[in-house]
């Protein structure tokens, strides 16, 4: 596995001071999974009336735990859950042999638990095509549900890292009818980023009470709009899994409640950021903002053709404002374009529109913005009102660097 040293310099100052949500309690323990010295198994014990959603990859080769816990969704929130991830090994592609290995996983995590075997949700994450030595985790269950912390979230976010050169998390407090409830969540993410869910791990705890159903719905929204608009590299994990846990034990009831639903989308919006900022080899954070398409959905196939572009991300890392590189991306997209209506601008510098250079163009304001850490990219297709915002960064030798090695 490669070496990760240097922490991203998009990182965060710190970890946010998560608030503790009642209902669950975490621990963690250095099972060896794949990696020596660190921690890499997290579980994650939730009371009995939890309500639980998720979404997740739509890979055809996704693997055995995901095709596990999405089978579990929806079950009975009368009984206790668990969540159990491991970190260095995704259990993907390892055919039998994998989904015995989740079976053996969830009833030993059940039964030191003491929650039925159907609310036990795993995670991998790691290198694929390599059995998942299980007996590795299943041997530090019983330590695990002995140590369990409420406190110790950040120390469940540390040990479901990969590539990460950082943990994840984010948080609100928000006072709605009722009462004040609590959203914190983690994630890991770095590599084999893109959506269709993207890649990534997510887990976001609330002590809210909501029915699992309008929960679901919330967060299938909120995806499309987060974690499903972010790319590092166009590719999209076999392993992808975002769970909402919803414990009920701040006994405030927010079905229904608008203020509740905004608060979730800023958790997750959060951690999605966070993602890309941690993207294998970044030094730029970048926006891309599409309006003017036919409709929304070609909006969004045209933002992603320029943030998925190898051409326009290692131009941003060259600091190079070659706007020439964001009309071939609208071009090669497949959705409607034409160039004589196309405009552009990097940051508030307008650099191209009508089908040509601007007549005010000032090279070197565009690249004064080109040289900051967070860019913005605005393309108006100049057809209709559909718009699109999705979030990529740079393209640098890093990610090179870490991939060419990420099996040693």
């Amino acid at each position: 596995m490669a070496t990760i040293t240097a922490v991203s310099p998009l990182a965060p100052a710190s970890f946010p001071d998560l608030p503790i949500i009642d209902g669950v309690r975490f621990a963690t323990v250095a099972a060896g999974v794949k990696y020596q010295g660190r921690t890499d198994v997290m579980l994650a014990q939730l009371v009995p009336g939890t309500a639980i959603a998720g979404v997740f990859t739509k890979s055809s080769t996704r693997s055995a735990s995901v095709l596990d816990c999405q089978a579990k969704l929806g079950g009975n929130s009368d009984d206790g859950a668990a969540i159990l991830v491991n970190s260095g090994n995704s259990n993907a592609f390892t055919g039998r042999g994998g989904v015995a290995a989740v079976e053996t996983i969830t009833q030993a995590a059940a039964t030191a638990c003491a929650v039925p075997q159907k609310r036990v949700f795993t995670s991998s994450t790691g290198v694929i095509g390599e059995p998942l030595p299980f007996e590795r985790i299943t041997s530090h269950l019983d330590a695990l549900a002995g140590s369990l912390d409420e406190k110790a979230i950040e120390s469940a976010a540390r040990a479901i890292m990969t590539t990460d050169t950082f943990p994840k998390g984010a948080c609100t407090t928000v006072t709605l009818r009722g009462g004040t409830i609590n959203i914190a969540g983690i994630a890991k993410g770095s590599g084999m980023i893109a959506p269709d869910m993207a890649t990534m791990l997510v887990y976001i705890f609330t002590d809210a009470k909501i029915s699992q159903s309008e929960l679901q719905g919330l967060v299938s929204q909120h995806n499309a709009k987060t974690f499903n608009c972010i790319t590092v590299d166009s590719d999209t994990s076999t392993s992808d899994t975002v769970l909402v846990a919803a414990t009920g034990e701040s006994g405030v009831d927010v079905n229904g409640q608008s203020a509740f639903s905004q608060a979730l989308y800023g958790v997750m919006l959060d951690l999605a950021h966070q993602v890309v900022r941690d993207g294998e080899g970044a030094r730029k954070f970048v926006e891309i903002a599409v309006t003017g398409a036919l409709d929304d959905a070609e909006a969004r196939v045209h933002a992603l053709s320029i943030a998925n572009s190898p051409l326009v991300k290692t131009a941003i890392a060259g600091e190079d404002a070659n706007w020439g590189r964001v009309v071939m991306a609208v071009g090669k997209s497949g959705a409607t374009a034409d160039r004589d209506l196309l405009s552009i601008r990097f940051g508030d510098v307008v650099v191209a529109e009508n089908g040509w250079v601007s007549p005010g163009y000032d090279e070197s304001k565009a690249a004064a913005h080109m040289k900051g850490d967070t860019l913005v990219i605005g393309v108006d297709i100049g057809l209709g009102q559909g718009r699109a915002t999705v979030w990529t960064c740079d393209l640098t030798h890093g990610y090179i660097d870490i991939n060419a090695d990420y099996r040693s």
